[in-house]
Order: C-alpha cells, then structure tokens, then sequence
C-alpha cells in the first residue's frame, strides 16, 4: 500500500470514527428522526450537486427499487437507530458496536445462501457476543434508567449494514456512486413519514446544526469517494481494514472532545470485538494486502 493510500485510510477511519462524535453531540438535542434527516438530506444535496459537475445520473426510472432498498437498510434505518442510541450511550461504545458490523453480515449471509458458517466464523460470532457482554455489563451508562433499548438499538444499525452489504452483493446497481446518491434521496424520503414521531427535544442551534451538516458532507458524502477510491486502488479487502480502525478513532475523539472515561472493560471489549471481527471475516495481517482481482475493483462509473 503507497503513503497516498494509508494516509487516506487513516484519514477515511477519523471521518467515519468521527461521526459517532457527531451524532452524540447532536443526537440529544435533535432526536434521531430529524438528525438523520439533516444528515442524509445534506448528503443527498452534496451528492447531487457532485453528479452534476461529474455528469453521473441515477436512471431512477431503473434503480428506484434498488435504491430504495439501500436507503431503507444503509441509510434510514441504521442513521435512525444509531441517532436512538446516541443519546445516551458515549461516542467510544457506539464506535465499537459499530465494529459488529462484519460480525451480522457473515450470519446475514449464511442464512441468505443457507451455508453453515466455519468454525472460525461461530467462533468470531461468539466473541463478539462475549465483547459486547463485556462492554455493556461494566459501562455505567448502560445501567442507568432510559438507556434499556440504546444498545440494542446500537446492535440493530450494524444489524442493518449486514442487511445492506448482503443485498448489494445480489443486487445490480448502477455503479457505487450511484449506489450512494440514489440511497441518499431513498432514505430522506423514508424518514420524512416518521419525523413527527420523533420531536426535537430542544430548539436547535448553530452548534448543533454545524455537526449534523458535517455528518451529511463529511461522513456521508466525501467518506464515500475516499472509501470507493481505495477499494478501486487497493481492492476490497485490503479496505476492511476501516473496519478495524474506525473503534480507535471513535475512543480518541469521545476522550478528546466530549471527556469521556475509558475503563479496563472498554480496552479489552473492544479487543474481542475486534477480534471477532477478524475471525469471521478472514482478516490477517499476512492477506491484508492481496493483488486487486477484477471483482474487487468498483469503479464511480
């Protein structure tokens, strides 16, 4: 991997580990109905305006149903319940139940082709479970009132990723940034039924409306072109590792900005998170790198 790539790797795991310090700013405030609808709207508008200068279209007579699909699970769904959740679990517990991720897509996909998973794989799943375990039985915030559904609600958004990278993997598409375009406007239509289930819980302000636009921009617009960048210039593989990176981030903004505590139980659940993670995906340092194949090369196109 050049120096060009890392740094954009590195620069790709702040963004995205930074958009958990983002929603836990706003999320409180805002309520996660009109959080994600700032964000996804935002990012729609970025992403429209994009395709312009580029000369890129939807075909939405073609792909509406598509779209739809990955608004409703990459999008809306997971924008939506990580928005629940950020309201009162930190940016660091969030960044790492994010990290399952991986974790439900393989589950996701055997029960999709119904393929019985590697023992690797059940026991990747089973530390993940046990991190998770971990993680929530020792976090103060977990135990206290209110905050009975935020981490299910946390588990729920991976569980949707899951969802949505097993479907695009059946799915034809219109290349991937069409894929980020057309779920964008997706999801900012789905999300506009349930805004009024879900009301700002205080009168926004400038210094919450200066995050949700950087979640739209910068976590969902500008994140996209750097992460189809590298899997077109390294390939997809070699791209998951995001993956793991994305949790330290997310700790690192949480106690620089917003002074959250990191005990023993977030450094080691964290760990078997991750390395669960691996373990269901294959990931290792000696396959971390491999030569692009021509199934792994997307191309913005």
């Amino acid at each position: 991997m050049g120096i060009i790539n890392l740094a954009l790797l590195l620069v790709l795991s702040a963004i995205w580990g930074g958009s958990f310090l983002f929603m836990r700013v706003a999320a409180p405030v805002l309520g996660p109905a009109l959080l994600t609808e700032g964000r996804v709207a935002s990012a729609a508008l970025f992403l429209a305006g994009l395709a312009l200068l580029l000369g890129k279209t939807l075909q939405i007579g073609r792909y509406w149903r598509h779209y739809l699909v990955l608004g409703l699970f990459n999008s809306a769904l997971p924008f939506l319940l990580f928005g629940l959740a950020a309201q009162s679990l930190t940016a660091s517990l969030l960044s790492i139940l994010n990290a399952t991720t991986p974790v439900w897509g393989a589950l996701i996909g055997a029960l999709w082709t119904r393929q019985p998973l590697p023992i690797r794989s059940i026991s990747g799943l089973t530390l993940g479970i046990a991190g998770v375990a971990l993680l929530v039985g020792y976090d103060p915030m977990t135990r206290d009132a209110g905050t009975g559904w935020a981490v299910p609600a946390a588990l729920g958004a991976s569980f949707c990723y899951g969802i949505a990278s097993q479907y695009a993997k059946q799915a034809k598409s219109n290349g991937p940034f069409a894929n980020a375009h057309g779920s964008m406007w997706a999801a900012t239509l789905l999300i506009a039924p349930v805004l009024p289930l879900f009301p700002a819980n205080q009168p926004p302000s400038s210094s919450v409306l200066l995050p949700v636009i950087a979640l739209g921009v910068l976590c969902s617009g500008i994140a996209y072109l750097i992460y189809f960048r590298l899997i077109e210039q390294i390939g997809a593989t070699s791209a998951l590792t995001v993956t793991f990176l994305i949790p330290l981030f997310g700790v690192l903004w949480g106690v620089l900005f917003l002074h959250e505590q990191i005990g023993w139980h977030t450094i080691a659940g964290s760990l078997i998170v991750l390395l669960g993670t691996a373990l269901v995906t294959g990931f290792s340092p000696a396959r971390r790198f491999p030569a692009r194949s021509a199934e792994q090369s997307l191309r913005m196109d």
